[in-house]
């Protein structure tokens, strides 16, 4: 058994996500995925000391707005992933385009054309959560090897 805590974020501008194209890295989960910035907890951070350390790794910007939407709990296989899942529409830096060099290649994508992307089934239900502006949301996301199996919102099955 594994149990991760991440933090993911969508920085949004004009109708776009940031989005970062996981084409780097070897045996990675997300490979040839596309998902927003963020990644693994270190020792003794809060969610919030998580999201501005990655994403300052990642994109070289340094977020000043931006507030967590949901916990998405990701099983597969051993792993149990508690991602806390966040958006930011404020930031100060310029981005840098090769900060992600070790993770893939960022990308602005304007939101309507995100789902034809190769992106996780279970992305897509939180997608649709964000665009509702749904309040603080729980999702539980099942797999099997890359199938969504289950998706449970607040306690209730979708």
């Amino acid at each position: 058994m594994e149990f991760l805590q991440t933090t993911l974020c969508y920085l949004e501008k004009d109708g776009a996500y940031l989005m970062l194209h996981r084409i780097k890295k070897k045996n990675d989960v997300n490979h040839d995925k596309w998902i927003g910035v963020g990644g693994k907890f270190e020792p003794f951070e809060s969610p919030e000391d998580c999201l501005l350390r990655e994403v300052q790794e990642e994109t070289g910007l340094t977020l000043t707005s931006y507030r967590c939407r949901g916990v998405v709990t990701f099983l597969l296989g051993e792993l149990t992933e508690y991602m806390f899942l966040y958006t930011a529409d404020a930031w100060t830096g310029t981005l840098v385009k090769d900060a992600a060099r070790n993770e893939g290649i960022l990308e602005w994508v304007p939101k309507e054309q995100v789902e034809q992307l190769p992106i996780w089934e279970g992305d897509k239900v939180f997608f649709r959560l964000l665009e509702e502006d749904r309040p603080f949301f729980s999702l539980k996301l099942s797999y099997e090897d890359d199938i969504l199996k289950e998706a449970v919102l607040d306690g209730k099955p979708l």
